[in-house]
């Protein structure tokens, strides 16, 4: 398995859109809401200039995304990791936030949130990640749980 990431541009929208309704799809089922499903060209394309996002290549085929906004002094937003589901279970989303702390080398705290319910993710961050539980929200109508992870 050969893994690498490219950097999304404009032009890569409507793949985007793609993955991220193939990945967030069961979410958006579950919860009624999911605001990585079903985006627009347009607002993928806002969101790419926004937020930048690498798209992760398996084999040369586009199977994820991980998307980090810079907030400032070495603080940094994992806004979305996902890998579609034919992909899961395969490593990719581990290697994928390693990638995420070498690219981002001046890194001293990263955040993110995920759904209370969903133990998978939570277990995940967690226990391969390195990840630490900061605490829950309410996202909407779902309950989140904040993660940190400083150094």
């Amino acid at each position: 398995m050969s893994l690498k990431y490219i950097k999304a541009k404009k032009e890569d929208a409507d793949m985007l859109i793609e993955i991220y309704n193939e990945s967030f799809y069961d979410d958006y089922i579950k919860y009624g809401e999911c605001p990585a499903y079903g985006r627009t060209r347009e607002r993928m394309q806002a969101s790419i200039e926004k937020f930048p996002k690498h798209i992760i290549y398996c084999d040369d085929i586009p199977v994820g995304v991980i998307s980090v906004e810079d907030r400032g002094k070495g603080e940094y937003y994992l806004g979305c990791l996902c890998v579609i589901p034919k992909y899961q279970g395969e490593g990719i989303g581990t290697q994928a936030v390693k990638y995420m702390l070498g690219y981002y080398k001046d890194w001293g705290k990263i955040t993110l949130k995920t759904p209370a319910d969903k133990e998978a993710n939570i277990s995940f961050y967690t226990k391969k990640c390195g990840f630490i539980i900061n605490g829950t929200d309410m996202d909407g109508n779902v309950k989140v749980v904040n993660f940190i992870m400083e150094r």
